[in-house]
């Protein structure tokens, strides 16, 4: 329903105008802005509040798909370029990175956006280094020496110059073929090697968004989709008790195994007595469940 009232408010706002939409996922990580001065990376911040965010060109640098000399065509000249992007950390890095976390006895991150955001701010250029992030670059915030039309040419500008962009990302002259891409990505998103939690509709035509405006909030020429978590029931066999490092005890399910959001589960949180007592969860109920954040498996609520 959102996306159809977006779909009205931009053809009542461009009249007789034909609208172009492309479809982008929303990669789940952390959004950065890259600067660039005569073709060289030369400055790297997070979004903070919008106004003013984190100097963080070190750890940047130490993305392999950052780029930190422009690949410009010849007879051009850009003195400057400020793009953005979002760094992500891609599952099987995510998964590698928590199984050495809990060897060590260190801190396991919840999900792959979290794990992300610790590793670009590590005060270790190292460390960063090593936990091997990447990025897709999805728009250009400002340019000198060249001008677009569209937002797609943008993109496929920023692929020339060296940068990862959004990855296969679609054009569509219709709100019903945009939805028709939104549902095929949701249906296969657990096969991607990265996390997304949503997909981006967004005006191509850089002309109809001065058209469109923004609100105090966001782009009137844009929408955001988000998926729902995956829930799945399957039967509770039994409940044991994990004792962490710190003494704490933490109930888990142990499940007949269910395929939830690409991955076999058979062991989920019940998170602790107070849970499982308000819920009146016991041994042989069905249950549903659902992977938190799209990663921790946890236990919703019985079937009755």
């Amino acid at each position: 329903e959102e996306l159809f009232a977006f779909d009205n408010r931009v053809r009542n706002s461009l009249i007789n105008e034909p609208v172009q939409y492309i479809v982008e996922k929303k990669i789940d990580g952390l959004s950065v802005s890259l600067e660039y001065v005569d073709g060289i990376f030369t400055r790297g911040s997070t979004r903070g509040d919008g106004v003013v965010g984190e100097d963080v060109t070190t750890n940047l640098k130490t993305i392999r798909s950052v780029p930190l000399r422009l690949s410009i065509p010849e007879g051009l000249y850009i003195p400057y370029l400020e793009v953005r992007g979002e760094v992500f950390m891609p599952k099987k890095e995510f998964a590698s990175l928590n199984e050495k976390q809990e060897i060590l006895g260190q801190k396991i991150f919840a999900n792959p956006r979290n794990a992300a955001a610790g590793s670009l701010r590590q005060l270790e250029p190292s460390i960063t280094a090593s936990r091997r992030l990447d990025i897709f670059v999805f728009n250009v915030q400002s340019i000198q020496g060249v001008s677009f039309s569209y937002h797609s040419e943008a993109l496929e500008f920023l692929k020339e110059l060296g940068f990862r962009i959004s990855p296969e990302y679609k054009l569509y002259n219709s709100i019903e073929e945009a939805i028709e891409e939104i549902n095929n990505v949701g249906n296969t998103k657990s096969e991607y090697s990265y996390d997304t939690d949503g997909a981006v509709v967004k005006v191509n035509s850089l002309a109809q968004r001065e058209v469109l405006g923004s609100t105090s909030r966001a782009p009137r020429w844009a929408v955001a989709y988000k998926y729902p978590p995956e829930v799945k029931k399957t039967r509770l066999n039994d409940i044991i008790i994990q004792v962490g490092r710190t003494g704490a005890l933490t109930p888990n399910a142990v499940l007949e195994p269910v395929v939830l959001a690409g991955t076999t589960v058979s062991r989920a949180t019940l998170h602790n007595e107070d849970f499982i007592k308000e819920r009146d969860i016991r041994i042989g109920d069905w249950v549903f469940v659902r992977k938190a954040g799209e990663i921790i498996p946890e236990v919703l609520e019985v079937d009755f």
